[in-house]
């Protein structure tokens, strides 16, 4: 994307605040204005004080400059607060977008995208924009309205001399196109490198049990300072580039003076100019060089802030889940069928999944067992379509899932996974999320007690109102699964994944947590992952997979008694037991 058409973009960003951005504009044009008339006082003050004596001159001109300088500072205000008041806005909007695409972003974006660098585009990418948008804006167009004030003012004054001036203008075009391109550059790879430097004091901080106990601290202090140095290498890349622009376009405003200075004294001396137009035009040749360093000045944040825009926009211009579907089933009866499905991460031609003929009728559990890597959760996952099959079809009582609206799709679906997922909010509030926010406070404790956890939450400070904290720090493994589960019986959904529920937990929780997975699969639709293969004996269909098919299909007697791969798994996993088949 260009530099204009992002920059256009930016200030589109703004139309709804028009009228504030006005009234900033209004005092950007007033401060502006006010400029050029110092240079302008000069020459009747010089010429009518020390030259002509006149008395009206010496009696006005203080009351003049001191109006002057009161009007000033009053626009300089309002345009200062009103274009950071709009700024502020931006960012807070184009925040709201990017969070907004988050939410709707397909699992693959994920899958593709660190959170350390999501997070630095929320936080660090999108402050840069504003200096972009408002900042810089003000900048250029107060600046640009001064120069153009003060060379109208040294033309009418003396046109020879200003058009010499002017010789230098395409010179300072060229330096700054050049730094322009070296600026963009670097600042594209500081927020790159700030995205990797996030990435690892995320890590670090949620892994810093793991850090601490496998004394993992210089290997994360190195990590650490290898990104922070590439930031600041970055930096100082950046700095060069920014500092060496104004030294240049000054020496070239400077070379421009000099010559005009040693032509104006020659015209004085053949009489051409007066005194006071000699110091009016020399004083605001001199107060060209502020504006004119300040223009160049602004490229760096400018090209910084268009680096950011690029990022942002690549954001929240990414297209989220697909949802073509126009169908709305209703309440599911949980009947699903997966006709000679097929799926592949990647495009290496490696099927993660391959043509899987599977039908589950409603109220079924059937549970998916194989090898790490055979494709069990790859299965569950194109359920609720966090991923689209690569080729066959799913469906849910009869209707293709893929022409079903995506939110009545999964209004239908509950999902309880080993990794359970809390909110640093109340125990309430993590029972009741998302659609189920409405419930009272009756259905809440219902289904706190059919989980098995309302004797804990009883024991909590604040019972419901208890927080969590951070992904339910404060709580066991055991207890995050009980809420877990009160969310899922909450939902009241008719199919239900459970995702390697109780694997992590020890025998005392996991006999809390079997107990509660027994109330909520009551009637539903269940397909349950699991790798200990003791909590699935009581399944009404074990479905092997391995490397992405099908190979063994029955209940849990059956497949022991055909000795096959569902038999070895199980020998595996309890090695040493008599009660064992041969």
């Amino acid at each position: 994307m260009s530099s204009t058409t992002l920059y256009l973009r930016l200030v589109r960003q703004i139309r709804p605040y028009w009228r504030t951005f006005g009234l900033g504009v209004l005092g950007i044009i007033i401060v502006a204005a006010t400029e050029p008339a110092l240079p302008a006082l000069l020459k009747p003050l010089l010429d009518g004080v020390f030259v002509e004596k006149d008395e009206a001159v010496i009696r006005w001109t203080p009351v003049f400059i001191l109006g002057l300088f009161v009007v000033r500072g009053l626009a300089e205000y309002v345009a200062q607060y009103a274009l950071s008041w709009v700024g502020n806005r931006l960012v807070m909007d184009l925040r709201g977008a990017m969070f907004r695409k988050l939410l709707t972003l397909p699992a693959r974006y994920y899958d593709d995208h660190s959170s350390g660098n999501l997070i630095s585009k929320l936080t660090f990418d999108v402050m840069q924009v504003t200096a972009a948008a408002t900042s810089v804006l003000m900048a250029v167009f107060k600046e640009s309205l001064v120069i153009v004030g003060l060379l109208a003012w040294m033309l009418w004054l003396n046109w020879k001399l200003t058009l010499l001036a002017l010789v230098m203008a395409p010179v300072i075009v060229l330096v700054v196109r050049t730094i322009s391109v070296r600026l963009r550059t670097t600042s594209r790879a500081v927020q790159s490198q700030m995205g990797d430097m996030t990435q690892v004091i995320q890590e670090t901080i949620e892994g810093h049990r793991v850090v601490k106990l496998f004394g993992g601290q210089d290997y994360e202090q190195t990590r650490f300072d290898v990104q922070a140095n590439s930031v600041r290498r970055q930096l100082m890349r950046q700095i060069a580039a920014t500092a060496a622009n104004v030294p240049i376009v000054q020496f070239i405003a400077a070379l421009a003076l000099a010559t005009i200075v040693y032509l104006a004294t020659q015209q004085s001396n053949n009489d051409q100019i007066t005194v006071g137009g000699f110091v009016s035009f020399i004083t605001a040749m001199l107060m060209l060089t502020a504006p004119l360093k300040r223009v160049t000045s602004v490229n760096e944040p400018l090209q910084r802030g268009l680096a950011a825009a690029e990022s942002v926009f690549a954001l929240i211009d990414h297209a989220g889940e697909t949802d073509a579907g126009t169908a709305d089933p209703g309440r599911a009866r949980g009947e699903i069928r997966f006709e000679r499905v097929s799926f592949a991460y990647g495009t290496d031609g490696r099927h993660a999944l391959d043509s899987i003929d599977l039908a589950i009728a409603p109220g079924e559990t059937v549970a998916l067992v194989g090898a790490s890597g055979s494709g069990k959760t790859t299965l569950a996952n194109l359920l609720p379509r966090f991923y689209t099959p690569t080729g066959g079809r799913i469906l849910l009582d009869g209707q293709n899932i893929s022409d079903l609206k995506l939110a009545a799709l999964r209004t239908n679906i509950a999902l309880v996974s080993q990794d359970v997922v809390l909110f640093n909010d109340t125990v309430a509030a993590n029972i009741a999320y998302g659609v189920m926010n409405g419930s009272s406070r009756t259905e809440i404790i219902a289904a706190a007690e059919a989980a098995h956890a309302m004797e804990f939450i009883g024991q909590m400070s604040d019972g419901l109102d208890t927080m969590v904290g951070e992904n339910g720090v404060k709580l066991s493994g055991g207890q995050r699964q009980r809420l877990a589960i009160a969310r899922a019986l909450l939902k009241n959904a008719p199919v239900l994944i459970l995702d390697e529920a109780t694997s992590a937990l020890d025998v005392e929780s996991e006999r809390h947590v079997q107990a509660a997975l027994e109330v909520l699969m009551r009637g539903r639709t269940t397909i349950v992952i699991a790798h200990r293969l003791s909590t699935i004996e009581r399944a009404d269909r074990i479905v092997v997979l391995d490397q992405g098919r099908i190979v063994e299909t029955g209940s849990h007697g059956e497949l022991l008694s055909r000795n096959g791969s569902y038999a070895r798994l199980y020998r595996i996993q309890f090695a040493g037991s008599p009660s064992l088949p041969a």
